[in-house]
């Protein structure tokens, strides 16, 4: 399987949806009604609100709403890691990680608002990765910080993706100070509307500030899940390893994409410890770093080694998924 995804052949996208419906195969068996939390902003809110009387009569459509967009994000995510040039050869294997690791737990598997902002937070980092050539950036900048702004209303704890931000202007371009006041008029842009709105239909003694508590997630997991969790990190560490081995080979456009989802990576695991609410959903923002991760280890070790490994994870994404 790993040496079909390694090849660059448009029939691939085809193969990565059966690919993907054989793995997500639970989630269309026992379909899962979204239930939102304290911590979800009032768009996610409000859009489970506007689905919830077909989505309670017939709960398939959660699950379909949930493939759609795991689907679409693993075949955008792995074409912009071509187009960044992670790895020495456009290929398949990021999609086809970001399924396969999605697919070992469910709560990764529920229509949740950390679910639906990673399709925002993958364009936002295939945009910081093209910083560093733009001449005229200010626009780009805008547009990411309003798509960070955006987000909040989905996820609040993921204002702390304006950290990617000032970590890719710092790495990526010479300091300037009207782009950073660009980036931040964006971030401020969507809650200059909001507000407006609030002001304007007289609710604003009602509104609540969503807000954000620093908490200690809890993990609560079977031994299975742990297990899972032991050899996917295994996974990570050899394709770092070889991201480190191959870094000074590639071109710097293409280490710094490396050093942002690098820094990605960092955020997305702190994330969850800003969270009002212990729910195991919010840990889906990890899973895009990881698939890149992952890709590495399939893209540069021995082909029996990378279908070992492949193998090993989709016997726990069956264990996990049907026998626990």
């Amino acid at each position: 399987m790993t040496g079909i995804f390694k090849a660059n052949n448009p029939f691939n996208t085809f193969l990565l949806l059966i690919y993907g419906l054989l793995l997500k195969l639970p989630v269309f068996l026992h379909p899962v009604i979204p239930q939102p939390q304290r911590i979800d902003g009032f768009l996610y809110k409000g859009f489970l609100k506007w689905l919830s009387p077909s989505g309670s009569t017939v709960p398939f459509i959660y699950s379909r709403l949930t493939f759609i967009l795991l689907y679409a994000q693993a075949v955008s995510f792995n074409k912009l890691c071509n187009e960044q040039r992670l790895l020495q050869k456009p290929n398949y294997l990021v999609g086809m990680s970001y399924l396969l690791v999605t697919s070992l737990f469910a709560e990764w598997n529920v229509l949740s608002a950390s679910l639906i902002i990673n399709t925002i937070l993958i364009w936002v980092w295939s945009q910081m990765s093209k910083l560093h050539n733009k001449q005229k950036p200010k626009v780009v900048l805008f547009n990411i910080g309003i798509a960070i702004g955006f987000s909040t209303f989905f996820y609040f704890p993921s204002i702390a993706f304006v950290a990617l931000i000032i970590f890719g202007l710092l790495f990526t371009r010479a300091f300037n100070i009207a782009e950073w006041l660009i980036a931040l008029l964006g971030i401020i842009t969507p809650y200059y509307f909001l507000l407006t709105i609030i002001f304007l239909t007289d609710q604003w003694r009602t509104y609540v500030f969503p807000g954000f508590v620093i908490t200690y997630p809890r993990f609560v997991q079977n031994n299975w899940a742990y297990t899972a969790i032991i050899i996917l990190l295994i996974i990570v560490v050899i394709g770092l390893f070889f991201i480190q081995q191959n870094f000074k080979k590639q071109l710097i456009q293409t280490r710094k994409s490396w050093n942002l989802l690098f820094f990605y990576t960092i955020i997305t695991v702190f994330v969850p410890f800003i969270n009002a609410t212990s729910n195991f959903n919010y840990w889906i923002l990890c899973a895009i770093p990881v698939s890149a991760f992952m890709s590495s280890t399939y893209f540069y070790t021995k082909k029996w080694l990378s279908l070992v490994l492949h193998w090993l994870i989709i016997i726990f994404v069956i264990l996990i998924n049907y026998w626990v």
